[in-house]
């Protein structure tokens, strides 16, 4: 008998109904954990005596430096396009007026100077020259300046406020003048950037006018478009000599030290050079564009008198081939006339004919030409 194997022991063989297999759980994962709002402070410091003592990882912790009554110290806060939120804060904590945070937020505003109480606010209109395009950049700096503080809110790349910070940061006595030492040095970059300004645009208004005297039909457009620079340019360094203007008046009230005095000066004079450049660029502009205006219609006018000129050659040319022509054809005229072959025809049996038919076909001809000749047509 063969040997059979067991089969294995089931449910069934037992006669028991299989257990139905346990539900598939579905692993729901978590949702992922909410990004934390990066922090537009971009440096803060402490300084006392003109010297950095201390960086804080945030603006309330700067703030506690403040509160432990030495009058030295001064808080410099850095920031690139900061959340409502975040400047808010701030507002609270150095108390700075709405008025000036709501136009930090909303940037897009005009060059201005204002005082609430013992608050300055500050809106800079920093430039740069990009050559590979020969366009001006703009850019907005908005200053808050209290006795113990500066914040600087950018919203463009210029001006650089870290190598501000690195030249006030290597002259400690300068630093120690506080929060106006900060306005000088800030203007004075400003005002520094607008050097390179002025010297892409003047190489700008160089290239316009060789491209005018050479025709160059797309120097209009370019006119054009420099002026509009020029213009923006203008709008941003003009209110800077107001600006100027309102700090040196407030020298004697505040108290604002000698060097620093001196300073302001130096950089009100270079605003009066730089908007002085302005005006003249602004000149030259319109100048350049009478003169292209001027060239553009004496090209016009030339243009037309040689059309003109070749339209009456045309003409004469056309009253000579027209004259010959009717000379030629009276000739033709008889000789088709008498070459019809036909039989009772006039002349054709008179010994004079053929003569006569001669003589005729040449004085009409000849008086043809007299005629024309007379006129000028030939």
């Amino acid at each position: 008998m063969a040997d059979r194997r067991l089969a294995p022991l089931s449910a069934l063989t037992l006669g028991r109904r299989p257990r139905p297999a346990p539900p598939r759980r579905v692993v729901v994962p978590p949702p992922p954990p909410e990004p934390e709002r990066q922090s537009r402070l971009v440096d803060n410091a402490v300084y006392a005596g003109g010297r950095r003592v201390a960086t804080p990882g945030s603006a309330a912790e700067s703030h506690d430096w403040l509160t432990e009554g030495f009058d030295d110290r001064m808080v410099w806060l850095g920031l690139y396009r900061p959340e409502p939120a975040e400047l808010g804060e701030l507002a609270e904590q150095y108390g700075l007026p709405d008025l000036a945070v709501e136009d930090a937020i909303q940037a897009h505003q005009r060059p201005k100077f204002e005082r609430y109480g013992d608050t300055l606010f500050v809106v800079l209109k920093a430039a740069r020259y990009l050559d590979a395009v020969e366009q001006v950049e703009f850019g907005e700096l908005h200053l808050f300046l209290g006795r113990q503080f500066a914040i600087t809110v950018r919203h463009s790349e210029s001006p650089d406020l870290a190598r501000v910070r690195r030249r006030l940061e290597s002259e400690p006595a300068l630093l120690a003048k506080g929060s106006e030492a900060v306005l000088y040095a800030i203007l004075d970059a400003v005002v520094d950037g607008y050097t390179p300004v002025v010297l892409g645009l003047a190489n700008d208004i160089e290239q316009i006018e060789t491209e005018v005297f050479r025709g160059d039909p797309g120097v209009s457009r370019r006119i054009y478009e420099l002026s509009q620079e020029v213009l923006e340019f203008q709008r941003a360094a003009r209110p800077l000599t107001g600006i100027l203007a309102a700090i040196t008046a407030g020298f004697d009230k505040y108290g604002v030290d000698e060097d620093l005095r001196s300073y302001l000066r130096d950089v009100a004079d270079h605003v009066v050079q730089v908007n002085e450049r302005v005006e003249g660029f602004r000149q030259q502009l319109r100048d350049i564009l009478t003169v292209n205006a001027t060239l553009v219609a004496q090209r016009q006018n030339e243009e037309i008198r040689e059309l003109t000129e070749a339209s009456i050659a045309q003409g004469e040319e056309v009253k000579k081939i027209s004259a010959w022509a009717a000379i030629l054809f009276a000739p033709t005229l008889v000789g088709t006339v008498y070459g019809m072959n036909f039989e009772d025809m006039p002349e054709l049996s008179w010994h004079l004919g053929y003569p006569f038919a001669l003589v005729l076909m040449l004085g009409v001809s000849l008086t043809l030409y007299a005629v024309f000749k007379r006129r000028d047509w030939i």
